[in-house]
């Protein structure tokens, strides 16, 4: 068996892979794979260009590097017979520390203050405010919503949980909602953290009448997908002082354009889509170890972890 490691993978977690069988294990990028590489290849790591896999002849599993599918289900895309399987559960403790630094930096005032310091100038802010005894109400309640809920509790915050149906207990949640409980629970909650993805139900919901129903004073934190939020309307919020602050690591659109007015919102930090990459060491440990597991799977016929259902015409 042939299996394609289209990602980062230093010596360390070559071994993982070595140990999960005597296989050809071929370590290179997207840039320099080729077309002869991905026709052998029985498995493949990383999210390869999907037009790069009309080419994939033998391909028994595709391993994703992404939470998310991105259209890899489709119809077509992967060819006859092949399985598909994602990353989730790598991404939580990256995802979850970064967002919650975010957050705290604006609850801090910190960006202000970093300001103060490049005008060299010494200034007191003001108030601030704290996670201890705050609502915090978290939309999604996997990996990425569920490492946040356990990093705020750690501080003292009580974590309510919003996902399609509430009829399960979710660990470091105090209370589940469903989605359609929303509207009632918005106006209750200091901080509102999304980490949706990216569905028809969740496009734009978080539109003018969201932020209106939003505490005074609440911050809103976004590490979902950007089209969540109607851009404008979480400006206007922002600049109305309905919100006391947001952070985003997920913007609509993406890139945010350098005039766009979203980079001078009050007590705003936006961050480039960076808290889910490969920037923490783990991320890349997770993925691998996975893959080693679905190369043990794979020997045996086995369906992958993460295995994806891949979708008939």
């Amino acid at each position: 068996m042939l299996v394609l490691v289209l990602i980062p993978a230093e010596e360390r977690l070559r071994k993982v892979i070595a140990a999960a069988g005597d296989h050809e294990v071929i370590y290179t990028s997207h840039q320099d794979v080729t077309d002869d590489q991905i026709a052998r290849a029985d498995m493949i790591v990383g999210n390869i260009a999907p037009e790069r896999l009309k080419a994939a002849r033998n391909l028994k599993l595709l391993q994703l590097n992404s939470a998310g599918i991105n259209g890899y289900d489709e119809p077509g895309v992967l060819p006859a017979g092949a399985r598909l399987s994602s990353a989730v559960g790598c991404y939580g403790e990256a995802v979850a520390e970064h967002t919650f630094a975010m957050l705290i930096a604006c609850m801090k005032r910190l960006p202000a203050y970093r300001d103060r310091q490049r005008e060299h100038a010494w200034t007191d802010e003001g108030p601030v405010t704290g996670l201890n005894d705050a609502r915090v109400l978290i939309l999604g309640t996997g990996d990425l919503g569920g490492t946040f809920a356990r990093y705020v509790r750690g501080f003292g915050a009580h974590t309510w949980g919003v996902r399609r149906h509430a009829d399960q207990k979710v660990r470091y949640f105090e209370e589940i909602h469903a989605m359609d409980e929303l509207p009632e629970l918005l106006p209750k909650a200091d901080v509102i953290a999304s980490f949706l993805p990216s569905s028809p139900a969740t496009r734009h919901l978080a539109d003018a009448a969201f932020f209106e129903r939003c505490r005074t004073g609440a911050y809103f934190v976004n590490a979902g997908r950007g089209d969540l939020v109607v851009t404008d309307a979480l400006i206007q919020a922002l600049e109305s002082g309905k919100l006391a602050g947001a952070a985003l690591d997920v913007t609509d659109p993406e890139p945010l354009p350098a005039e766009h007015p979203l980079w001078d919102a009050p007590n705003t930090l936006i961050t480039p889509h960076v808290a889910g990459g490969f920037h923490l060491p783990v991320v890349l440990e997770n993925i691998l170890c996975i893959t080693a597991v679905n190369i043990w799977r794979l020997d045996r016929n086995q369906p992958p972890v993460n295995d994806v259902p891949v979708k008939t015409a």
